[in-house]
């Protein structure tokens, strides 16, 4: 790999947390060029598990325009459920933080467009579920989604339906044929496939750039992996 995996402090005063969040800077990076900017919520898994400094390396080299990702680390499997779950009203702050905190200080720290379509966000599972209702609670700061397997209830499917803003959205969604019986952080067993089958019924009624799969397979990391690349490929709209 030749770009530069390096990593920067922040301290959330809206969290109350201080971040350590991994970066991957391309090749030959200059602070005097614009670059596009991937935020990855479970950030220390995209980078560890999914490799994603790795993955955006080798879309670059097959045409992506030139991304800078930032990683968001949860400190504990708890918190990460705080600030993610759509029904837990820390998910508000979060959001908050994201836009009003980590943006700006990403923004003065790395040359990168401003515009909602020079960003985008990436998660799998509850991770996922934030990155979606980033956009469509900030659609003037992000319109690019990367979902793996992403939590899907009625509160996420409503607010689906009541904002039309991820018209203009570019959406990668997948889900695997076995996420019937998901085993959740909080102890409850899910089915994630039924309702992202019904997320993904009003999503391609609309006029956003979207793309659905389903893949043989369960709700870890094994599959969502392998997956990467395919999906940066629809984001980066890359031919191969």
């Amino acid at each position: 790999m030749n770009g530069k995996m390096t990593s920067l402090s922040f301290h959330s005063d809206l969290l109350e947390h201080t971040f350590d969040l991994p970066v991957y800077l391309p090749p030959n990076y200059n602070a005097l060029y614009t670059y596009h900017l991937a935020i990855a919520q479970d950030g220390r898994d995209y980078f560890q598990l999914g490799r994603i400094g790795r993955k955006m390396e080798a879309a670059m080299k097959e045409g992506a325009r030139d991304t800078i990702v930032v990683g968001i680390p949860y400190p504990s499997v708890e918190m990460r459920r705080k600030w993610y779950h759509p029904e837990n009203k820390a998910h508000y702050t979060y959001l908050q933080f994201l836009v009003k905190e980590l943006l700006p200080f990403l923004e003065k720290t790395y040359s990168t467009w401003s515009l909602a379509h020079g960003r985008t966000l990436m998660g799998d599972s509850l991770g996922a579920t934030i990155s979606l209702l980033a956009a469509l609670y900030y659609p003037h700061s992000f319109s690019r989604v990367m979902m793996h397997s992403p939590y899907v209830d009625n509160n996420v499917l409503q607010l689906v339906i009541d904002n039309q803003e991820w018209n203009s959205f570019d959406i990668y969604h997948m889900i695997g044929t076995e996420e019937t019986k998901v085993k959740t952080t909080n102890g409850t067993i899910e089915d994630f496939l039924t309702p992202n089958r019904q997320l993904h019924n009003i999503l391609k009624k609309g006029k956003a750039r979207y793309y659905y799969h389903e893949f043989e397979g369960g709700h870890f990391w094994k599959y969502w992996e392998k997956d990467i690349a395919n999906a940066l490929r629809f984001m980066f709209d890359i031919h191969t």
